[in-house]
């Protein structure tokens, strides 16, 4: 076949506009126009009709309609281009072509990769978070309303961003010459997973303008109005605009952490993982993936920090939220591990003397000691040598005598080693920890992860079959 020589109409992009991540979908919208203007609203057609730049070009769907474009464009201000001759083999088997708004999206992807990020991880405990939703949503049911995860988080996300108002800034290059761009406002991007009529499924991201403005009565409501839009197919240009910083929720679908593309002409994506127990503690990644040519990664760490603190609770996050929403305050801490309940040891009485308090420290100083130093005297070497030991794990120099632990319940000293007293419950604290197993678990950062470690080592739960 003879190379055919075709015009094909390029019209210029802003990638700043909808933003490359809504790019597909906006595509789509065009395509539906050109072939029945009537079947798009009102605000896509008026967007379409006067030739703004933020339209975006058609990728053809087949040959047919790139030989069909051609024709009716020729003549009409052109560019071009010649085709390749069409081999005469046919296509490999098992390749398919990407076009459409597919298509689109590898190009998105591929653009994307001139940006260069970096991410920063932060392993954060829910159960304050997840205590404090249900505690709000319980005062909220005779309204009809509902606190989600990602509705407390976005907002944390807003408010920290006020403190680090680097993470929505943006890079641009004028003329040839870097420029950091900083918006009017924080602009939180919504990662909102929609089905398509032909069941297969897209990615839309509408945007909270001026989030920093909004109380949460009022961001819960237009984010709940910017979702539905996106699920029900009625988001206009607007909803699309000007995206400084986003936030998605791979975490929904069971991915525990996630480094999503950063898109141009955004300063930072927030992603959230799913909600998993470790160590009997409910916790969730949350990463910041940023511009690294704009923020740095001690910035992004300290925004991650701040966002942490605010789910904890810290400056009052839960009680102003509850009192906008016209709430009670209702403090929903989470319960610490509790030690197992022994019946009072014999001859135990009520009255306490200070010689009575000094040998409970003393016991007390005998548990930590265990806990901290017991692999010094763990026998772990298979040839048979003494292990050095350690003075502090021995009863007698804390003035322990047996008659001493036989007065002290266990269950004041929060180990979990069966034994009611101090002394039936320490030869079995030392063989614990002294034994043929070391255990070094103090350095654990997270006080709910070391007191779920100590229940299970000294209960022996991990022993068992």
């Amino acid at each position: 076949m003879a190379d055919c020589c075709l015009s094909i109409r390029l019209q210029h992009v802003s990638e700043f506009v909808f933003g490359t991540n809504n790019a597909a979908f906006v595509q789509v919208m065009y395509e539906q126009y050109l072939r029945d203007p009537a079947s798009v609203s009102e605000e896509w057609r008026q967007l379409f009709d006067n030739g703004k730049t933020a339209q975006l070009p058609v990728i053809p769907t087949s040959r047919s309609e790139l030989l069909g474009e051609a024709g009716r464009e020729q003549g009409e201000g052109t560019i071009q281009t010649t085709l390749p001759p069409s081999p005469s083999p046919l296509p490999q088997k098992g390749l398919t072509p990407i076009t459409g708004p597919a298509a689109r999206l590898v190009s998105n992807m591929t653009e994307s990769l001139a940006v260069p990020t970096a991410t920063s991880f932060r392993e954060i405990a829910v159960d304050v978070l997840d205590a404090r939703r249900k505690a709000l949503n319980a005062q909220l049911g005779t309204r009809g309303l509902k606190i989600s995860f990602t509705h407390l988080i976005g907002y944390a996300i807003v408010q920290a961003a006020k403190q680090f108002p680097m993470m929505v800034r943006a890079f641009h290059e004028v003329e040839g010459k870097p420029h950091r761009f900083d918006p009017d406002g924080i602009h939180l991007g919504l990662a909102v997973d929609v089905e398509r009529k032909d069941g297969s499924r897209g990615l839309v991201v509408p945007v909270l303008k001026h989030a920093e403005a909004m109380d949460f009565t009022r961001f819960h409501a237009t984010y709940e109005s910017l979702v539905e839009k996106a699920r029900t197919n009625r988001l206009v240009p607007d909803d699309f605009a000007g995206a400084t910083i986003t936030l998605t929720n791979p975490g929904t679908i069971g991915t525990v952490a996630s480094v999503p593309r950063l898109m141009r002409g955004q300063g930072s994506i927030i992603a959230t993982g799913a909600i998993r127990d470790l160590a009997g503690a409910r916790v969730m990644t949350i990463t910041s993936t940023y511009d690294h040519r704009i923020i740095q990664g001690a910035e992004s760490g300290l925004f991650l920090r701040r966002l942490e603190a605010l789910l904890q609770g810290d400056d009052g996050f839960y009680d102003a939220v509850s009192a906008n929403l016209g709430l009670t305050a209702v403090s929903s801490q989470p319960s610490a591990v509790s030690a197992p309940e022994r019946p009072a040891p014999p001859g135990a009485t009520e009255s306490v003397s200070v010689e009575d308090l000094k040998n409970v420290a003393a016991a007390m100083g005998l548990v930590k000691a265990h806990r901290h130093f017991g692999h010094m005297a763990a026998r772990l070497d298979p040839l048979g040598s003494a292990p050095p030991g350690d003075p502090a794990l021995e009863p007698s120099p804390l003035g322990l005598t047996p008659e001493v632990m036989a007065r002290i319940p266990a269950e004041v000293l929060r180990i979990y080693v069966p034994g009611a007293t101090l002394a039936e419950a320490y030869p079995n604290l030392h063989a614990t920890y002294c034994g043929t197993i070391a255990y070094e678990v103090e350095h654990i950062a997270s006080h709910e992860q070391r007191v779920w470690l100590r229940q299970v080592v000294e209960s022996g739960l991990h022993r068992r079959p």
